[in-house]
């Protein structure tokens, strides 16, 4: 149907009707795309014979991810119908990696299966936790994908998380006359042309009205830097996990904050000018909370909950010196210190993504001054395996889907894991991250209840986008020859 068709078709009905309520259902009974009902409606209203008001709301499409967990199942069920009485070698599972990636990660909460640690004879293997699983959320995303349940904002999140529906936002139109509204379309001169300048036509034509606010064409210019894009990848993905991100606009920060509320001592290496920058004016932060401050001061001195802690006179001097900041987990720190005071804890996942400044020797991975790329999720009763799980999920989702753990030690973690991952330029294993779980000498004096575990990892964001891009010298991100 013409579009000069469809404007009579409007028109008549709206001189029979007074209204059309549903642009979609309108759309339908003529035959036609909404679209093309739509594009009619938006230029009569342009010209006054129609008044729109847009009524928005939410479909939600499966995704092919979506579709695949509805045909075979969630990767979680999957790997359980895989488990034998007797437990399953983790090894044979290496050609579905990603499935048991996914798998770990939503069944292992759900306690249908449990990986034995390295001290137990079952180590290596995957063993059932229960003798049946029911696939609840297969069946939630087919009576979604039918209609059959109608996501409320919290199931719409879990939908969004596990990437089996997209929620699109859709609009459709209640339709009334307007203050030009004839049955009968006038058509309106929409230039002014040198004829009518001639011959004064110009003074009796009707004009349609000019749209000041229509957008002009847009114009590409300049680029994204590598490392923001890296930095838009990344937070985009960690949104997508269900992270907040935290505040990180404060570049100076207190020894008390940076090193002390980690646990880390006062000796420690990483302390000295050698690899710190120091200041010297404001050179000394204020006191937080002293009750805070006291319980930080003791377990340094004398320990507790289980520890008994660096046995050093601990300096409050040195606590309150001002740096310019090593790393962005002193933000994590005082973002849990805040958890802790709530009422009621909630499990919460943070994400920082911004500068810290070392007194590095610059070389082909190193700066003084670069960025850092920080997560932590504070729950109850998880650990190393969750840690795991989730960084491999977050470094596939990057492009970096080979990577590898080694044991290390943090003052402030433990256990403490390096993730490397390959450097094809380099033609080596790089080191692009440290994680581990928090020690409670860094939690409890916070208040956190004891059954809460923090996990934490690290990695500067100049790494994986050397790694992304092919860059061998870490200083060819910045200057002239981006």
């Amino acid at each position: 149907m013409e579009k000069a068709s469809l404007e009579d078709t409007v028109l008549k009905f709206l001189d029979q009707n007074q209204t059309i309520p549903d642009s979609m259902k309108f759309a339908k009974e003529q035959g036609v795309d909404h679209s093309v009902i739509v594009g009619v409606l938006k230029s009569l209203a342009s010209e006054d014979y129609v008044k729109l008001q847009d009524k928005p709301f939410m479909t939600y499409v499966v995704t092919e991810t979506g579709k695949e967990y509805i045909e075979k199942g969630t990767p979680e069920k999957r790997i359980f119908d895989m488990i034998p009485s007797g437990g399953l070698d983790i090894k044979t599972l290496d050609a579905m990696k990603e499935v048991f990636t996914v798998a770990k990660l939503y069944g292992m909460p759900k306690k249908w299966f449990n990986i034995p640690k390295k001290d137990s004879p079952d180590f290596g293997k995957i063993l059932r936790a229960v003798e049946t699983a029911v696939d609840d959320d297969a069946q939630l995303f087919k009576d979604v994908a039918e209609g059959k349940v109608i996501p409320d904002k919290k199931l719409e999140e879990y939908l969004k998380k596990r990437k089996v529906f997209d929620a699109v936002k859709e609009v459709y139109f209640a339709t009334e006359k307007g203050d030009e509204f004839n049955v009968t379309k006038i058509q309106k001169a929409t230039d002014l042309t040198s004829d009518m300048l001639q011959s004064g036509s110009w003074k009796d034509e009707n004009f349609k009205k000019y749209n000041f606010n229509a957008l002009g064409k847009p114009v590409d210019t300049g680029n994204l830097h590598p490392l923001l894009k890296a930095r838009q990848q990344f937070v985009q993905v960690l949104l997508e996990l269900g992270f907040e991100e935290m505040p990180t606009n404060q570049y100076v920060e207190s020894s008390f904050w940076n090193f002390d509320t980690l646990f880390q001592p006062q000796q420690h290496p990483a302390r000295d000018a050698h690899d710190t920058f120091f200041v010297s004016d404001p050179q000394f932060a204020k006191k937080p909370d002293e009750a805070y401050w006291n319980r930080v001061k003791e377990v340094h001195e004398k320990g507790g909950y289980e520890s008994i802690g660096w046995r050093y006179d601990w300096s409050e001097e040195e606590a309150k010196k001002n740096i310019f900041r090593t790393h962005t987990t002193g933000v994590s720190s005082k973002m849990l210190y805040a958890l802790a005071q709530e009422k009621e804890f909630k499990p919460k996942k943070y994400f920082s993504i911004d500068r810290v400044f070392r007194n590095e020797t610059l070389d082909a991975t190193h700066l003084a001054e670069f960025h850092q790329f920080e997560g932590v999720v504070a729950e109850r009763n998880i650990g190393l395996p969750e840690l795991k799980a989730l960084i491999g999920e977050f470094f596939a989702k990057i492009g970096i889907k080979d990577v590898k753990f080694k044991p290390t030690y943090n003052p402030y973690t433990e256990p403490s894991m390096e993730v490397y991952a390959y450097h094809p330029q380099l033609g080596k294993e790089v080191e692009i991250g440290n994680s581990g779980v928090f020690r409670p000498e860094m939690l409890r004096p916070m208040g956190l209840p004891e059954d809460v575990n923090v996990l934490g990892w690290g990695l500067s964001l100049e790494r994986p986008t050397m790694i992304n891009y092919k860059v061998a010298n870490i200083r060819d991100l910045l200057g002239y020859k981006v």
